[in-house]
């Protein structure tokens, strides 16, 4: 995706309504048609006027806007999409890697707003916010107890569901977030030395971690994760990059599995660590036929080196270009399933109330000339989202034989590899999903409750261990992994292999409470299936 703002009148919104004048409107190359007049515009404007002023009931025309522009949208193509002026800070937020907030992730336990991770350089560690804390009052809003239920305007029957959740969240964040430079006084309750603590904190800008984890995963070995591609992720990618190279990494495993995309430059950034001078690492063409091509530079720090690619069916957009750049040109390898398939690329346009759409404006393609993007219909999109089911049924994620390729879209990679186009980037090695993931989803609220629950209870003396430390020596004898068992009453009914899942889950979600996400993903490797492959295919070429 690539954003680029262009303000356009409330009116062209109105019109995209109707769908009556799209041709015309987005011809960047004119823009002065965006300011005519024409009898276009004047419909819709009548349309609006007699919806105010002559119909029979009270209608608000901005909901009756925003619902008309989603539902047109949608007949153009699956990522068209709108935003609603009351979601687009959120979203600019998290593409642009930064807010301006306190810098806390809370959730609620029981009936308080405790802190469960306090951002490295932000507010609140400054001014002395601990994990564990309870925030009880941020400007007299009382954000406990009944208080809350209130503020969040929680029904009955909402109480402890996602959507009672939900309001208790947004309530919290409107409470704590607010303009740069401003202050919140908070009253915290640190369980710890059993005291309420006042606690000023000015307001400040926050970042938004893109890449949550690196580390080596042994001495040659490296491995850094990606969640997007936001606009600070190429600058904390080099960071990481370069510690590791600095600790001695020849080989490096690039996760981008659940990496829905984000910003295109920032991917093809990222790829020209990899890529020699002057390779080819991604084309666009938009309706018109023009073609921009993006190629490497001689600046990679890691042209050298051996690079491992993890994809799965949820890794798109931007993380199917960096797969897509890296495959064509024989360089590295991509491990995993198939990835999900997204070749379009979109631009954010302001529609100047606050609103935004992101449009389709061109298609993009690898650099042996593959689109991935997979089928669509604008008429019928429910095939198009229940994609991932299709894939459990026919039978991809177990086996790559049961993955559909068309030999129309036949593509080969200068040293004679056979790629595929028509839905996304299938892997140089097949990975299938693992049993730990699944375990995860089944289980994880149960047992991400009792892991925060006794961390809390046992906080002074959790706080002493060193992650190494812990990765080897936590819960040897798994007398604390038992009680969860117990609780459960699984004990006697699962299987040995599900036994063993459960606890390295287990173990890796205390130390993300202690470490982050660095402690979760260092114990959880252990039965990671893509990077047991990595492990196996660099001591076969070793």
């Amino acid at each position: 995706m690539i954003k680029r703002k262009v303000n356009i009148p409330i009116f062209i919104g109105l019109s995209i309504v109707v769908g009556i004048f799209i041709g015309t409107t987005f011809n960047y190359k004119n823009k002065s048609v965006l300011f005519s007049s024409n009898s276009n515009e004047v419909k819709i404007k009548k349309l609006i006027n007699y919806i105010q002023y002559d119909y029979v009931d009270e209608v608000d025309t901005d909901s009756l806007l925003d619902d008309a522009i989603t539902n047109m949208l949608v007949k153009l193509d699956p990522h068209s999409v709108y935003i609603p002026k009351e979601d687009l800070q959120q979203v600019t937020e998290s593409m642009q890697g930064k807010f301006v907030g306190i810098g806390v992730s809370f959730l609620m336990y029981q009936d308080s707003v405790t802190v469960t991770s306090v951002i490295e350089g932000g507010p609140s560690e400054r001014a002395g916010l601990k994990v564990g804390d309870r925030i009880i009052i941020a400007d007299k809003d009382t954000l406990f107890g009944e208080s809350i239920l209130k503020k969040a305007k929680i029904k009955e029957n909402e109480i402890g569901t996602f959507v009672g959740n939900r309001k208790i969240n947004e309530a919290v964040i409107k409470a704590l977030k607010g303009e740069p430079d401003t202050n919140v006084d908070i009253s915290i309750y640190r369980r710890s030395i059993n005291k309420i603590l006042e606690i000023p904190i000015t307001r400040g800008e926050v970042s938004i971690k893109s890449v949550p984890s690196f580390y080596m995963i042994n001495n040659t070995l490296g491995y850094i994760e990606v969640n997007r591609f936001a606009r600070t992720t190429y600058n904390e990618f080099k960071v990481a990059l370069d510690k590791l190279i600095s600790k001695g990494m020849k080989s490096l495993i690039l996760d981008l599995r659940g990496n829905p995309g984000g910003f295109m430059d920032i991917a093809e950034k990222i790829v020209d660590e990899f890529l020699e001078d002057g390779k080819l690492i991604v084309f666009t063409k938009n309706k018109n036929g023009e073609v921009n091509k993006s190629y490497a530079t001689s600046d990679g720090d890691f042209e050298k080196g051996k690079v491992y690619v993890l994809i799965n069916q949820n890794s798109a957009s931007a993380s199917e270009i960096v797969a897509g750049a890296l495959q064509d040109n024989d360089k590295g390898v991509i491990v995993g399933r198939r990835s999900f398939g997204k070749g379009l690329v979109q631009q954010e346009m302001d529609l100047g109330d606050g609103s935004a759409v992101r449009l389709t404006t061109s298609r993009y393609y690898t650099p042996t000339g593959r689109s991935i993007q997979k089928p669509y219909n604008s008429k019928d999109t429910k095939a198009y989202n229940n994609d991932y089911i299709e894939r459990i049924h026919n039978g991809e994620l177990i086996s790559k034989d049961s993955i559909k390729v068309d030999d129309h879209l036949k593509y080969t990679t200068p040293k004679g590899k056979i790629v595929y186009g028509g839905g996304g980037i299938i892997p140089d090695v097949f990975v299938p999903i693992d049993t730990l993931n699944s375990f995860s989803n089944r289980l994880y609220g149960k047992l991400n409750d009792f892991v925060f629950k006794y961390v809390d209870n046992h906080r002074e003396e959790m706080n002493k261990w060193k992650l190494d430390n812990f990765v080897k020596d936590f819960d040897k004898d798994n007398k604390i992994f038992n009680i969860y068992l117990k609780q459960l009453d699984l004990k006697k009914s699962i299987s040995d292999n599900s036994r063993e899942n459960m606890e390295i889950y287990f173990k890796a979600l205390v130390a993300r409470n202690l470490f982050g996400e660095t402690g979760y993903l260092k114990i959880v490797q252990k039965k990671d299936n893509m990077i047991s492959k990595v492990l196996e295919l660099e001591k076969s070429t070793n």
